[in-house]
Order: structure tokens, then sequence, then C-alpha cells
């Protein structure tokens, strides 16, 4: 599988549900051997062409890819055939949808940043997307042209023969096709089948595909596109997709906002790191999980879900993921505030996913069981907790790649909830080295740091590291815990002499803490003289 900078070209073909069909009015078109550039215009088979919901998102090749197979089309190398089946109303591409996609690119030249996708991405696409798409065009550009300026070539009066007749047959050659005979559940199957071989499924796009009718699946597709792009929730009825739509656009926002960028040169970091797809659908998939377990710890896994017709069940796990959510961050009454940079960030400034799922595990267990002591625990030795994170966050990343990794996550949750009960317990004991592996469940000397290999230029990772660093000295702290506020996504606006002695909305007498110090500590606290 390709990896790095990837193409989003999944606006060049839409999406169909195998289920909606429509019998009574049957199809008047033939099948034909091969698929033209041509063909791909608004005014050929592209109202026609579908690619089934269980396809994977057409974004996984490079821009070098995407040029390559351009490339080979007008240089009349082989182009594997692509894989078709008809149903009564749609033509639907089984394999071979990148192939298309790519042709259809060239043709609007939009790879992911152009009028076709900004309308189908609801005219917001990722700074990440934007630089693919540029690359793309500028390789295109370089090794074959643009489609309009190759195609405009035709009308020079000077072009010679033989480019003519080369130019002629590239704008009429075919991608071949292949078409696959039965019913619905034939070219499913013959999909999967497919897919086992040459370039296969990773294993959270077959997990969502084979369970594409689950809410969670449902649920963390809305919420990667912030409710925009493919609606794999449009059999809903229609104020349930609204509802849908809504929830995702601000789980989305929560979790994934502002974009995730290097060198990290500022404190507003997203909890849930990049938004990349692939990435960030297996952060959503476990994430929703921790949300909607019950005391028994179920569901464990997706697929122990039960299809979601109406779409009640993909609202509720929305609905549940976003308080969460909103547990961990937000200006909500209840919200930690939990500062990103120290609670779900490395040493070098990058996003680590079992830091960030370890914090939504053991929150999620302990809204489960309403530990209410807990929170107070924590809030009550949040600085001296924020403090070993930040003075030892090698020794815990390093903690964490000594953990196999499917028990990172566990890990994670164990060690803050071990730390949060050991400070308790002895609030004027020293957290050192030795003690932080204990309590990890490790045992033995853990050597941290890496070999002195820098060049002469600092790297993105030193540039985040020493830019973190330096910007949490200066940070604002709550006066009520004397932990970190992350002041960009989560505040609150307290009187320092309250309300009921008569305390003014003076600038004087406002000072800014964490939501949950405001509502829920500084309530129990002794009234200010």
């Amino acid at each position: 599988m390709a990896r790095g900078t990837l193409v989003n070209l999944d606006a060049m073909l839409p999406r169909e549900d195998f289920a909606l069909v429509d019998d009574d009015n049957p199809p008047s078109y033939e099948k034909f051997e091969r698929i033209s550039v041509k063909d791909l215009k608004e005014d050929g088979i592209i109202p026609l062409l579908r690619k089934p919901d269980f396809q994977r998102e057409t974004n996984h090749w490079t821009p070098e890819q995407v040029a390559s197979l351009l490339e080979c089309f007008v240089n009349g190398d082989l182009i594997p055939s692509v894989i078709v089946w008809k149903s009564p109303t749609y033509l639907f591409v089984i394999d071979g949808g990148h192939r298309l996609s790519a042709l259809r690119a060239w043709l609007l030249d939009d790879y992911g940043d152009a009028p076709t996708s900004l309308a189908f991405f609801g005219r917001s696409v990722s700074n990440e997307q934007e630089r693919a798409a540029q690359r793309t065009r500028e390789l295109v550009s370089q090794k074959i042209g643009n489609f309009k300026h190759f195609q405009a070539r035709l009308s020079d009066p000077n072009l010679d023969d033989r480019e003519r007749r080369r130019i002629n047959t590239v704008l009429t050659r075919g991608i071949p096709v292949q078409w696959v005979e039965g019913n619905a559940e034939k070219a499913e199957a013959s999909f999967f089948k497919i897919n086992t071989k040459g370039t296969p499924l990773d294993d959270i796009e077959e997990l969502l595909l084979s369970n594409r009718r689950k809410p969670i699946a449902v649920a963390s597709r809305a919420v990667i596109r912030a409710g925009m792009g493919h609606r794999y929730w449009s059999r809903f009825p229609s104020p349930t997709c609204d509802e849908v739509e809504q929830l995702a656009k601000t789980i989305h926002s929560t979790l994934f906002e502002p974009e995730y960028n290097t060198p990290v040169k500022t404190l507003d970091l997203p909890l849930g790191g990049s938004s990349g797809v692939r990435a960030a659908l297996q952060v959503l998939i476990e994430f929703m999980l921790f949300a909607i377990r019950n005391q028994a710890n179920e569901p464990k896994h997706l697929k122990d879900q039960a299809d979601d017709p109406d779409g009640s069940s993909t609202k509720e796990a929305l609905r549940e993921a976003l308080n969460l959510a909103l547990r961990m961050t937000g200006n909500d009454k209840g919200s930690l505030g939990l500062h990103p940079a120290i609670y779900f960030y490395g040493p070098t400034g990058r996003h680590l996913s079992p830091m960030f799922l370890g914090m939504a595990l053991l929150l999620s267990r302990k809204m489960i069981n309403n530990d209410k002591g807990f929170f107070e625990k924590f809030t009550k030795v949040r600085s001296k907790l924020e403090d070993a994170l930040i003075a030892h966050k090698d020794l815990v990343a390093t903690i964490l790649q000594k953990t196999i990794s499917r028990n990172r996550v566990q890990k994670y949750a164990s060690l803050i909830d071990s730390l949060v009960g050991y400070i308790v317990s002895d609030p004027n004991s020293s957290l050192d080295d030795a003690q932080i592996v204990s309590l990890s469940g490790l045992s033995g000397k853990i050597i941290t740091g890496s070999a002195d290999n820098a060049g002469k230029d600092f790297s993105d990772e030193t540039k985040s590291a020493v830019f973190i660093n330096a910007a949490l000295k200066g940070a604002l702290r709550c006066p009520i815990c004397n932990g970190f506020l992350d002041s960009a996504k989560s505040i609150s606006y307290d009187h320092i002499r309250e309300r009921a002695r008569g305390g003014l909305g003076s600038e004087a007498n406002c000072q800014l803490t964490h939501p949950y110090c405001n509502q829920a500590v500084k309530n129990k606290l002794p009234l200010t003289p």
C-alpha cells in the first residue's frame, strides 16, 4: 500500500448502495468492451457509473502513482481491465475505481481541490489534500500535460501528422472492461475475492466494509469527513440524516481541529491528531467503542453491534462519543480541558494515538461507573501529575514503545490511573523514573533518548520538541488546580469573589479556569470573604 501523501479522488465517481435499485425501470444500455476518456464526460456514461457503497475510498494513490497511470495511458502501455456489474439502475465499478478516477481527474484537472471535489466535500478540504492535489497537477503537467492543453493541440495547424495520430489515439483509447454476471450478492463476493489479491484491503478497510451497516462504522465515516463527502447514512430518514451530519461535524471539530502541521508552532493542537483518513478512522472506531460500552464492557468489537436500519443507534453512538469528547475538552461545565501537548503528544511533538485513546478509555470507564471521586482526585493532584508527564515525557513514550502494540492503550490508561492514585496517597513523594516505571508495571531500568546522529540542520521533530517545551513554560495555568489551560479550546471565566457574596463582573474579579474546576470544584470550596 502506498504511503506518504495520498491523492483524494473520491469525488470523481459517485457511490450508491447496491440495495437501492429500481427493478421496475431496467436500463436501456448494452454491455461495452472499453471505457475511454470521452466516456467519462458528463454527456458520456458518468451518470450511470457508480462505486458500490462497500468500495474503498478512492484515496490510496500517491501523486506519483496517479501520474504514472496517466503516463501509461498516454504511451499506450498495458492497463488492467476494470470490472463492472450491471444492476437494474447503474453500472457499478467493482474493481478499477482508482484507474477510472485518475482518468476523470485528468479530464477535469481535479485532483481533490477543484470544483467537483470542492462540491463533494462541502468546499472544505484539508491543507494536506490541497498539497497532494497540487503535487499531482505539477507531475502530470511535467510528464504528459494538462488534458485541455493536450486536446487543444489538435487545433494547431502546424502539428505534424504523427503527433496528431498519437493524440487522436489517446483521446479515443479505452480501458478494457470485464463484466460480473449475477446478482448483487455475487458482485459483492467478487469484490472481496478480487481484493484478497494484488493490493489487498487493509485491516481498517475490510473491517468497515464487512460491517458497513453497524452504527460505529457509519458514525466513524460521518465524523472523518465532518458530515460531508459520500453520505453512507443516506438510507436513514431525512431528520436522522441531518442530526447525524450535525453531530459528526461537531465531533470532527472537537477532535481534529485545528489541522495538525509540522513542525509544531502552536500549543493549539488537535486532540485526535491528524484527520488523515486511515489513521483517524482507527482512532475513531476505538474512541466510539469506549464511549458506548456499558459496565460489562460491551460491545468489545465493532462486529458485536447489530445492524442499524433506521439510524437510531448511529445517532446514539455519536451522542455518546460527543459526551466523552466534551469531558476531555470544550467549554461544557464537566470539561477537564486536557492539554493535548501534555496528554496526547510525544516528546518530539508527534501525536501518539495510544495516549489519546488511553486517556479516553480511562475517562469513559470512570463515566460509565459514575466514579465522581476519580475526577475530584484527578483535579486535586493535576498540577503534580502534569508536571511529571512533562518532565518524564521521554520515559512515558519509551514505556509505550516497550509495550506490545495492542496493549498500549490499556497501558497508558492504567499508568495515568496509577499515577493519580500514587500522588493522592502520598502528596509529598517524588516521582522519579524508577517510580514511574514501577507504576507502569514494567521492571528494571529503562533507557530513554536516541542516538546523537543529528545533521547540521534542525529536523521538524527537534523544532517541535523545542517549541513545545518553551511554550509550556509560559503557558496559562488554572488558579484552582494549578493545571495547564488549553485556552484555545477549553476555558471558563470564574468570579474570584462569588456573585453570591457580591462579586462583580469586572476584570479585576475574573480568573481563567478549567470548566470542571469552576463548576464542580469551586462550588465545594468555602466562599471567598
